[in-house]
C-alpha cells in the first residue's frame, strides 16, 4: 500500500510540476530573449561593418529612393515598419539577395538588373524580408554556426565573420523555410496588391539559365526552384489576382539603366 501511495505522490508531483512550468515564460523568465536579441544585433552590426569595408556600396540617393519606393508599398500593406528594414544596395553582378540577423538585408545591384519587372524583384525581396520576420536568419546560423559561436562573436576574428556572411549568402535554407518564406512572400504581394505570378517566372526562368549563368547565387542557393515556382503558381489557384504598378514600366527601365551605368 506505501509503494502505491509513493508512486501516486511522485505522478500528482510530477504532473503539478509540469503544469507550474507551462504556465511561466521561460524565455523571459530566464532572460533568453534578451541574450538572443543582443546577440542578434551584435552579429548584424558585426556582418554589416565587414560587408561595407570588403565591398562597393551604392549610396547614390536617387537608385536608394527608386528602390525605397517599390518596398515601401509591400511594407504598408502588410503592417512592416519600413524603417525596421536596414536595406543596402552593393554594387556586384552576381544576381543574389540576402537577409542578416538584426534586420540588414542586402540587394546586389546584379538581381536588379536580371529582373525583368519589379513584379520580381518585388517576390525575391518579399522572400528575404520574410526570413527575417519570421526569424529564420538565427534559426538558419544557430543550426549551421552554432549558437555558442554567435555568443562570442563580440571577439571573432576576420574569418569567423567572413564563414557566416558566406552561410547566409551561398547555402540554402532547409526545404521547409524555403516553402514558408516563398508562399509568406506572395502573400505580401497580394495583399499589396502585387502581382505574384512574375515572381514564380523568374524562379523558373532562372533555374533554367542556371548553368550558363555563373553569377546566379539566389537560384542555386535555391535549390527546386522550377518546384518551387509550382507550388507558388498552385497556391494561387482559384484567386482573384489584384495587380497595379508601383512605378511604370518606363521609370522601371530609368531604375536599371541609373544601375547599369553606376561606377
Amino acid at each position: 500500500m506505501k509503494v502505491i501511495i509513493k508512486g501516486f505522490v511522485i505522478v500528482v508531483s510530477f504532473f503539478a510540476t509540469w503544469l507550474l512550468l507551462s504556465q511561466l515564460d521561460l524565455v523571459n523568465f530566464f532572460g533568453v530573449k534578451s541574450i538572443k536579441s543582443n546577440t542578434e544585433n551584435t552579429v548584424g552590426e558585426l556582418l554589416w561593418q565587414e560587408i561595407e569595408e570588403s565591398e562597393k556600396i551604392i549610396y547614390d540617393e536617387i537608385i536608394v529612393q527608386k528602390l525605397d519606393s517599390l518596398l515601401l508599398p509591400l511594407c504598408k500593406k502588410n503592417n512592416i515598419v519600413r524603417d525596421s528594414l536596414k536595406v543596402h544596395l552593393i554594387h556586384k553582378d552576381e544576381v543574389n539577395a540576402f537577409a542578416m540577423p538584426d534586420n540588414h538585408l542586402v540587394v546586389y545591384s546584379g538581381l536588379i538588373l536580371d529582373c525583368k519587372n519589379e513584379e520580381a524583384l518585388l517576390g525575391v525581396l518579399g522572400h528575404e524580408i520574410a526570413h527575417l520576420q519570421e526569424n529564420h536568419v538565427m534559426k538558419k546560423l544557430s543550426k549551421e554556426i552554432g549558437f555558442s559561436v554567435l555568443l562570442s562573436m563580440t571577439g571573432a576574428n576576420s574569418q569567423t565573420i567572413k564563414k557566416v556572411i558566406h552561410t547566409l549568402s551561398s547555402s540554402a535554407y532547409d526545404r521547409n523555410l524555403e516553402r514558408e518564406a516563398d508562399l509568406q512572400s506572395v502573400k505580401y504581394m497580394t495583399k499589396a496588391e502585387i502581382d505574384p505570378r512574375p515572381f514564380a517566372d523568374f524562379m523558373y526562368q532562372m533555374a533554367l539559365d542556371n548553368e550558363i549563368h555563373k553569377y546566379t547565387y539566389w537560384i542555386s542557393t535555391h535549390p527546386e526552384s522550377e518546384d518551387r515556382a509550382k507550388y507558388i503558381l498552385n497556391s494561387l489557384k482559384g484567386k482573384k489576382i489584384k495587380s497595379k504598378k508601383i512605378i511604370s514600366i518606363n521609370q522601371w527601365n530609368e531604375f536599371k539603366q541609373l544601375i547599369n551605368d553606376y561606377k
